[in-house]
């Protein structure tokens, strides 16, 4: 049922285009991780291709961070971005409900809000051109229906790494043959066209496949294939096996796997200079008295926490390494460690010398920095005294820190972590990962000790070859990942691919 208040704000907030411009509207899903790079892909579709952007941004408990998001960065005259109207989604969740869950009802229920809109958009009373194109997250397939009602093209963008998506494709396969729990299997997951995927790495949605969750995921998966095609947040030359298996594997071209697209690296830029006033000017002047590559940057991104034991293990390994460092802190969560997903942005008052060691502020003084909530990540990771990166291995972060020459260490939360940390260890390189011991519960003389084998400059001893060799790697695919996104290179080239086609298609409209 068309509405004249979501009309009045199509022709109050929108900008008349020429008729032959594609309208695309983006539908990302709710989060900090999910928004960053949907509204990348925005930016370069708008300022490097011509196009129209309508672009959906739900209310949530995340909205302090992606209102404060939308206001710092600029936004180009032809992205409009609609806030869609809160929804209660109180009827349908719980405080045990799993992120992949909420994530889902608060799409689903926010769908009727969104057909409003672009069904308005064609209404032949408004002077607005209609919508042509539907980009939607891959967690939001159940806006293909209102592409389809329209007959427009309707695409996914996938976000994570290409690495997940021929799993996913390839669930509905799995689903049916095997009996029991994935996590359970004795020998690792053929994937066809890549490599064996080691039960311990699966995705959490699918670790326990009695929850609403992994119905969830499997759900989405199994409407991949009716997407005219799939957006990808990476680059060929850092996935090159993944994505050809995605274009050629003879099992995947006949489950139905769409045409993909790799258009990445899409990341957060970085902010202008930091003035003297900034609130993190501090944090840039202690990077700026530190030697070249000898900080380690420690970070779980936007919605991670840890436990109070982990948190006391990893202060004394930063401490027992001896290396320089930034922490981004937050209070430690009991038994979710995806706590501050929902709620980055709003987190109460956070002073670490409530749950750090006695004194673990003053003994670190001048060799360490403990920061609380959050820090400039991006500042930091491109800033010449870092030389690494301590991640939850989120896609987004391990953009952030590749593209900026950056080794990691590797230590998974929840959602893909577990398999981005294998691909970035066994297959590209740039990477070492923590072990736990049996409770879960990474020890200070692991961390201790992979700090040190990750900053270790030495290249000729046989034991300190390893950091050598993940900071070369990383910087290779630094070069090579920044000029891919440039005008002429390959992620360039493939997104002025589909957006030639979405031209022609309008054009004969």
């Amino acid at each position: 049922m068309e509405n004249t208040q979501d009309r009045k704000k199509i022709n109050n907030n929108v900008q008349e285009r020429d008729h032959d411009t594609p309208h695309i509207a983006i539908l990302p899903c709710p989060g900090m991780g999910h928004l960053i790079p949907h509204l990348e892909l925005a930016k370069r579709l708008c300022n490097f291709h011509g196009i129209q952007v309508t672009f959906f941004v739900y209310l949530t408990e995340a909205s302090a961070a992606q209102s404060q998001y939308l206001n710092t960065h600029p936004l180009p005259k032809s992205l409009h971005v609609y806030h869609l109207p809160s929804r209660d989604i109180s009827p349908f969740v719980t405080d045990s409900t799993d992120i992949q869950t909420r994530l889902c009802i608060i799409v689903r229920e926010s769908l009727p809000d969104v057909e409003s809109y672009i069904v308005s958009s064609h209404d032949n009373n408004t002077s607005v051109r209609p919508v042509n194109v539907l980009i939607a997250d891959f967690f939001a397939t159940g806006s293909f229906d209102i592409a389809d009602k329209l007959g427009i093209p309707k695409y996914i963008f996938f976000c994570p790494a290409a690495d997940l998506l021929p799993f996913m494709i390839y669930l509905p396969i799995l689903d049916s043959q095997v009996q029991g729990e994935f996590v359970d299997l004795k020998e690792p997951i053929e994937v066809p066209g890549c490599k064996l995927l080691q039960p311990r790495d699966l995705v959490d949605p699918v670790r326990n496949r009695k929850t609403d969750g992994y119905n969830w995921f499997l759900h989405h998966a199994s409407r991949f294939p009716l997407a005219d095609g799939i957006l990808l947040n990476t680059s060929y030359d850092l996935e090159p096996k993944t994505i050809k298996a995605l274009r050629e594997d003879p099992i995947l071209r006949q489950l139905g796997t769409p045409r993909v697209y790799p258009v990445g690296p899409l990341i957060k830029p970085s902010s202008a200079k930091v003035e003297v006033k900034d609130e993190h000017y501090m944090i840039m002047a202690w990077l700026n008295q530190q030697p070249e590559e000898s900080v380690i940057f420690v970070s779980f991104g936007s919605g991670g926490t840890l436990s109070a034991e982990q948190m006391k293990e990893l202060a004394w390994g930063l401490e027992l390494s001896g290396k320089r460092f930034i922490w981004v802190i937050r209070k430690p969560v009991e038994a979710d460690a995806s706590a501050s997903f929902f709620s980055v942005g709003n987190e109460e008052e956070n002073n670490p010398d409530e749950y750090l060691p006695h004194e673990y502020q003053n003994r670190i003084n001048r060799v360490g920095l403990v920061i609380p909530t959050w820090a400039p990540q991006m500042e930091i990771l491109s800033h010449s005294s870092v030389g690494g990166f301590l991640s939850h291995c989120g896609w987004n972060s391990a953009l952030e820190s590749l593209c900026n020459g950056v080794p990691m260490i590797a230590w998974p939360l929840y959602a893909e972590q577990r398999s981005n940390a294998a691909m970035l260890e066994e297959e590209i390189g740039v990477a070492v990962r923590v072990k736990s011991d049996e409770n879960g519960v990474v020890g200070r003389e692991e961390i201790g000790k992979l700090i040190s084998l990750l900053m270790d400059e030495g290249n000729e001893d046989e034991t300190h070859k390893v950091g050598f060799n993940l900071r070369s790697k990383a910087k290779q695919l630094q070069i090579l990942m920044s000029e891919a996104i440039n005008e002429g290179e390959s992620s360039y080239h493939s997104l002025s691919e589909v957006a030639d086609e979405w031209k022609a298609s309008t054009s004969v409209m």
